[in-house]
């Protein structure tokens, strides 16, 4: 059985995308092969790295990657987590189902660490429970 593709895009590949792509591959194990990148990719966020390390996910080796990675590449669902990205999402060969959700993006924070902190914890936990209904559809779609 070959498992579904996801891409997940966002402007920078920075935050939303990158803790969309660790959650993705941690709550969907191996039934997915799941991606991220972005429009102006920038590099992953510590902040994003400290959010999802709380809750045992480790991003570390990820790394931000253009969107003009993956353009002659095939996936069953595209993921943009941004209005920028949706707006700038290339067309993919075979027609893949799209889904956007407008995340905030936690990167504007101000304030202290804890406070940036806990604007990366509101954003992942949106993603985790956006991520869960996206795996539950899948798998009753499957199972239909």
């Amino acid at each position: 059985m070959s498992k579904r593709r996801v891409l997940i895009l966002c402007t920078g590949n920075s935050v939303r995308s990158q803790m969309a792509e660790g959650l993705l591959r941690h709550l969907g194990g191996d039934t997915l092969e799941v991606h991220s990148a972005g429009t102006a990719p920038v590099g992953v966020s510590p902040l994003a790295i400290e959010a999802m390390r709380e809750i045992s996910i480790d991003i570390t080796a990820h790394r931000s990657k253009s969107v003009s990675e993956f353009e002659s590449q095939r996936f069953d669902t595209v993921i943009t987590v941004c209005d920028s990205a949706a707006e700038h999402c290339p067309v993919f060969p075979g027609a893949p189902k799209r889904i956007h959700w407008s995340i905030i993006d936690p990167g504007g924070a101000t304030g202290s660490h804890t406070d940036k902190l806990a604007a990366f914890r509101r954003t992942r936990d949106d993603l985790a429970s956006r991520l869960r209904s996206f795996l539950s559809s899948h798998t009753a779609a499957k199972n239909s």
